[in-house]
């Protein structure tokens, strides 16, 4: 899918890196589910757990903060406010998740999982996916291809500088 709009397409494409991290994740997870704890020294987990602490940080915080503060309110300013509303109830949800798995994949990363906090990266990152997923797919189905239609060129640029100088 590509948009005409910039900003749309640049949240497009995070959306499909958040997807492929997401995936990842769920990778793991069912690698070792409850029976088994990841060698954080191995490369491919030590590479998941540095993805983790930075995109998922990255993705609840700028992505979701721009969200609200720029897209969601102009939506409402044209005159459709539940999507955003909607949304920003699920990042309300999402958001405290994906801070504590940043933060679990960074500990995990120097020092390594026990039983303990595996269980917790894995139902906190189970939940997570479970939910960013569904989100990602509703903002590519419904909010994207609104922004699209409706954002007028000016609006647009402004808004996508802001944006990508926020990166």
């Amino acid at each position: 899918m590509s948009f005409a709009n910039r900003i749309c397409q640049a949240l497009h494409e995070e959306h499909r890196a958040t997807i492929a991290l997401m995936e990842r994740l769920e990778q793991l997870l069912a690698k070792f589910g409850r029976g088994g704890v990841p060698d954080y020294q191995d490369a491919t987990v030590a590479r998941m757990l540095r993805d983790l602490s930075t995109g998922v940080e990255a993705e609840v915080a700028r992505h979701f903060d721009f969200e609200e503060h720029q897209l969601f309110p102009y939506l409402e300013a044209a005159g459709d406010s539940a999507i955003g509303e909607h949304l920003a109830f699920e990042h309300t949800a999402m958001r405290p998740l994906g801070m504590r798995l940043a933060e679990l994949a960074r500990n995990a990363a120097s020092e390594g999982f026990d039983p303990a906090g595996w269980d917790e990266f894995r139902k906190i990152g189970q939940e997570l996916s479970d939910r960013m997923l569904a989100h990602v797919q509703k903002e590519e189905m419904a909010l994207l291809p609104l922004l699209d239609e409706v954002m007028d060129s000016e609006v647009e640029a402004r808004l996508y500088q802001d944006y990508v100088e926020n990166m």
